[in-house]
């Protein structure tokens, strides 16, 4: 090595910067290449460590040998005789090294010293962005979409040199999406597969639309209103309930905003799909009638364990109840975590005089 090796160490700190790694792994890495590209330039058969010395910009090179009784059996070894000729207190078992540092390594060792190291640094960053990515699991991240590939949209994530994969069942229901495209994703998980660290991310997850709230309430953001649950059919209809433990605060207010700003901006980012925000309360009879919105039951009758409940609506809001599919009924079952039956004023008067007509009832009810 040379008296350049000041340029060296100012290269390297300047790649720390670029790349956003420290300097201990960008020195470990530097030290493993080069000593990689000594032992193939000079056939060094010795274990070869290179130290390199920021501070005082040195760069040396050592090679070892193990201390052995008799005679060595391979290079690796020096006999305990000619170690004391080095290291007059040596001992068997003893390490002793050798100074090899070369004036100038090759051009093709340089390279090889080149490869190893920036395949070492890629694997550093590669670690150090899946680590961060890992912090980022369950949040709300930007996205570009990069291609699209047999439905499955693939995204560079803002901020990172990592690749998100968007599967069919991610997608919201009806959405475009084209190449270029930024969006705002959700990390569901970060895994290892065959072609490194993966990162799931979804736009269709319950996740995704607790943490749009959380971006546009700061009230959720302060814990001041919390969610409940949430529950969602992508494209078309979620359902999400949220509470205070202030009674000075209003919950629903401060999600739907003033002229409705907040959850507008919400919808938008769904591209117009419905939301329902309903009021959380520990009365679950209360709970249930509230999660029907935008239909409001005449009366809810919840069984003793709390597992099923018989609702009763107006005739003519039978089907605004139940919604387009069972969708409306079925979303309430699952964000109450109760059965639903759904009966009409008219069944239910019809059942009370004349039980011998129950039969005839079945068609209007809902079962879920």
């Amino acid at each position: 090595m040379t008296n350049t090796n000041k340029d060296f160490f100012t290269a390297l700190d300047a790649l720390e910067t670029e790349r956003r790694l420290d300097k201990e792994l960008l020195i470990a890495s530097l030290e493993s290449g080069l000593a990689s590209a000594y032992k193939k330039e000079y056939g060094e058969p010795r274990a070869v460590k290179v130290n390199l010395n920021p501070e005082k910009f040195l760069i040396k090179f050592m090679a070892y040998q193990t201390v052995v009784e008799g005679e060595p059996e391979n290079e690796t070894q020096i006999s305990l005789e000619d170690a004391k000729k080095i290291k007059e207190k040596a001992e068997v078992g003893d390490i002793i090294g050798e100074d090899v540092t070369p004036k100038k390594l090759s051009r093709i060792a340089a390279q090889t010293a080149k490869q190893v190291i920036m395949q070492r640094i890629n694997e550093a960053v590669r670690e150090q962005i899946a680590a961060e990515m890992n912090e980022k699991e369950g949040e709300l991240v930007s996205a570009i979409i990069r291609r699209i590939d047999n439905n499955i949209v693939f995204v560079e994530i803002m901020g990172s040199q990592m690749e998100g994969v968007m599967a069919t069942n991610d997608q919201i229901f009806g959405e475009k999406y084209e190449v270029g495209d930024r969006i705002k994703v959700f990390v569901k998980r970060v895994k290892d597969s065959p072609r490194g660290t993966q990162v799931i991310v979804s736009r269709s997850c319950a996740g995704f639309v607790k943490k749009l709230f959380e971006l546009e309430v700061p009230e959720i953001r302060s814990g001041l209103v919390r969610i409940k649950n949430a529950v969602r059919e992508a494209g078309h209809r979620t359902k999400i309930s949220v509470y205070s433990e202030d009674p000075n605060l209003d919950a629903l207010a401060a999600c739907v905003g003033q002229k409705g700003v907040r959850v507008n901006a919400i919808v938008a980012e769904l591209n117009g799909e419905k939301v329902d925000i309903i009021l959380y309360t520990p009365n679950l009879t209360d709970y249930i009638a509230r999660s029907l919105s935008p239909a409001k039951p005449i009366m809810v009758k919840l069984s003793e364990d709390e597992k099923h409940a018989d609702v009763i609506v107006n005739d003519d809001k039978l089907s605004l109840a139940i919604g387009k599919g069972g969708m409306n009924a079925r979303l309430a079952a699952r964000l109450t975590g109760v059965k639903i039956d759904i009966k009409t004023l008219s069944d239910v008067t019809e059942m009370d005089f004349d039980d011998d007509e129950n039969d005839e009832t079945g068609d209007d009810e809902q079962e879920i």
